[in-house]
């Protein structure tokens, strides 16, 4: 495989001298040789020191001081991690130049079962206030939950189901107040013992007003006139505060488990409320709602050669509508899906533990254009999947290896008596363009990862991994056939796509032990038949002139380096990192991919002792100019400082923390390369911020 890194002379030269220092012997390993880790599927948690072991965890004081009111946007500032935004309500992660379906959202170890995947508008129906953990996961780990993940999943873990008898009531409550949009958030969990039974209850309340932007809502200002589609150039003259960026969420969870010596049984459900508004150039707004259903079931030393079978099962009923500017509901989307699962986990046995399972998944969805009773978009879809995975750790003396494999039998059938509409009636120009043919589709999908990280020296391990995955493509990337307000776009989809297979080969480093610790990575992921929305260059007169953008598909690549190298970070005393990731993605016929994120670098320092916990970060974005050939640009660069600072002290048996949260003191213009051009040039992100908050814990 051709590793030739092609990166700009600015991005290149500073992750270079970057990998650099993070190859030099800074410190001598200190402590004890990790041993191999316990395997234990939740979503994984580990000690951080197995490969099946999340790439990255978020938690504790740490998820504290970065989460926000989306997923994307906690998440937007991790090493080889950015973001969509489309205001405070609806922001999804990007890992390593992708997002959409190739990045899986899960919670609790099971899909999500939203939309967001279809549509960067369409927000993560997983609150963020009651989350104890967030893990990323690639490779190997991965392929437990999913084969089409070539980005990697993101796992939400807030524990409804309680795996762990507690010996008295505990739990925490938080309140806070952010000045940048009046935003009010109130939340509270509790565990307790009733007999048998271990009983859970969280419930949060978010409400945000939009909030304020740092010069004018438009890249440039108001006499830009952008033409994201032809012949309709669009003047935004907004500033101060940025319309429909607002945000009011509510979610309550229920949990109860029978707890055993040898295991549990558990059960839990969710409601949650979400009304959030789309700041593009004619703005709108959302209101969604969700209720999930979990159980799930464990037994430890099930029989000989096992340590744990665990069953797990999820039924999720979505609905969002879509509302215009002046509140006329024109949208109505629906997703009803269900998964279940099996997993058993053995011994060792050659050298290696692992889990080998079986899953099955069933989803429909529906999209209604509310004035005509019609189909929106996509015509009612149903979607069903069964896969066997197998994923194997091992350690052989100096090397941990790791192999993973998964059979995926996906099928799409959509509603074939669905109407389109004539592509006459459309007033397409130049040329007409009909819709797909609604034909059910079946696909065979293999997916595998192996890989090892070798001991050079204690603490000191190199790494290589070679994953293959293999993705169907969605509903709408099938059967899309209709105008998409909050992307200025009408969507073709193609019935014909084939499979898209990602061949990822990737190089690490990684120094884990002693004060001074480090990892740096570069990577190659070369795609077979990717997926992609093609500007065809013509437009829909009868649809404010928006873009035709077809379903299409070629061959591409992204590849990137991440790095970052930390000194007693996370512990007593001063602590720092510095670290920078690059990523581009390529048409191998020539031209970028679209929406791909910005070189970065930056450092966070830190400090705690005796309650005190202080911190602060800096980030630079480098200007995105490497764009796909119909995006408007560049995007431009930017400088975040956020900063932090919060007291804890304990008072009974109740640990009080103070807190104050400082975001974009500088006040810059942010706008991530990642969103698409209706919001990108239209709606910066937040302005400088204070929040201050109140958290107990019992």
């Amino acid at each position: 495989m051709n590793m030739n890194y092609r990166f700009r002379k600015f991005t290149c030269s500073s992750l270079h001298a970057l990998i650099a220092l993070l190859l030099i012997n800074t410190a001598h390993a200190e402590g004890q040789a990790d041993s191999l880790p316990q395997l234990d599927v939740t979503g994984v948690r580990d000690n951080g020191q197995g490969f099946l072991a999340p790439n990255k965890v978020l938690a504790g004081d740490e998820l504290q001081n970065k989460l926000s009111g989306t997923l994307g946007a906690t998440l937007a500032n991790e090493l080889g991690i950015s973001a969509t935004g489309y205001g405070a309500g609806s922001s999804r992660p990007v890992i390593r130049g992708l997002d959409g379906a190739r990045v899986q959202i899960l919670q609790n170890g099971l899909s999500v079962g939203d939309v967001s995947s279809i549509s960067p508008d369409h927000a993560v129906a997983s609150p963020m206030q009651n989350t104890h953990q967030i893990e990323i996961l690639r490779g190997a780990s991965a392929l437990l939950y999913g084969s089409g993940s070539s980005g990697g999943l993101v796992n939400v873990v807030n524990d409804r189901i309680v795996t762990t008898m507690p010996d008295t009531v505990s739990g925490a409550i938080n309140t806070s107040y952010e000045t940048v949009n009046q935003g009010k958030t109130a939340n509270i969990e509790l565990d307790a013992p009733a007999g048998p039974l271990a009983l859970h209850f969280d419930s949060a309340i978010s409400n945000s007003n939009n909030y304020r932007i740092p010069g004018y809502a438009e890249q440039g200002g108001p006499n830009a006139n952008w033409s994201i589609n032809p012949g309709e150039s669009v003047n935004v003259p907004y500033s101060g505060k940025l319309p429909f960026s607002f945000s009011n969420q509510n979610s309550m969870g229920l949990g109860a488990s029978y707890v055993r010596s040898d295991g549990y049984t558990g059960i839990s459900m969710e409601r949650m409320n979400h009304n959030y508004g789309i700041p593009t150039a004619e703005g709108g707004f959302i209101q969604q709602s969700q209720n999930r259903y979990d159980i799930a079931h464990q037994s430890n030393d099930p029989f000989d050669g096992f340590s744990s079978v665990k069953i797990s099962a999820a039924n999720t009923n979505y609905q969002h509508t879509e509302f215009t500017n002046n509140g006329v509901a024109s949208t109505q989307w629906n997703n009803t899906a269900t998964e279940a699962r099996l997993e058993l986990a053995h011994r060792e046995l050659l050298g290696s533990k692992g889990i080998l399972g079986v899953q099955i998944t069933g989803a429909t969805l529906n999209a209604t254009d509310l004035s005509t009773n019609n189909y929106a978009i996509v015509p009612q879809t149903k979607s069903n999947s069964s896969a066997l995975f197998l994923v194997e750790e091992g350690r052989y003396g100096l090397l941990k290896t790791n192999l993973g494999v998964r059979y995926n039998y996906a099928t799409q059938n959509p509603n074939s008596g669905t109407q389109f509409p004539s592509a006459a009636s459309q007033d397409f120009v130049p040329s007409l363009y009909g819709p797909p043919s609604l034909q059910s589709r079946q696909f065979n999908l293999m997916s595998y990862s192996a890989g090892g990280m070798l001991d050079i020296a204690r603490g000191y391990g190199v790494g290589l991994t070679y994953t293959v995955s293999q993705r169907a493509p969605s509903a709408q990337e099938l059967y899309s056939y209709g105008p998409h307000d909050s992307t200025a776009t009408f969507d073709i989809g193609n019935s014909n796509l084939g499979i898209e297979t990602s061949h990822n080969l990737e190089l690490s480093f990684q120094k884990t032990l002693g004060i001074v610790r480090s990892k740096a990575s570069i990577y190659k992921n070369q795609f077979n038949n990717f997926i992609y929305g093609f500007y065809t260059g013509a437009y829909s007169q009868a649809n404010d002139n928006f873009s035709v953008v077809q379903a299409s598909q070629a061959n591409a690549t992204i590849q990137g380096a991440e790095a970052e190298l930390s000194y007693n970070y996370g512990e007593n005393g001063v602590g720092g990192r510095i670290f920078g990731d690059v990523s581009q993605g390529t048409f191998t016929g020539g031209g970028n991919l679209p929406m791909q994120p910005a070189p970065r670098i930056g450092t966070e320092l830190s400090y705690l002792h005796k309650g005190w916990l202080a911190g602060a970060s800096y980030i630079y974005s480098y200007q995105q100019n490497k764009l796909a050939s119909w995006e408007i640009g560049p995007t431009p660069s930017y400088n975040l400082v956020n900063a932090n600072l919060s007291y804890t002290e304990r008072v009974g048996k109740v640990n009080w923390t103070g807190y104050l949260i400082l975001k974009n003191l500088l006040n810059e213009e942010i706008r991530y390369a990642t969103s698409p051009m209706a919001v990108r040039l239209y709606a910066p992100q937040p302005g400088r911020s204070l929040m201050v908050g109140v958290r107990a814990a019992f």
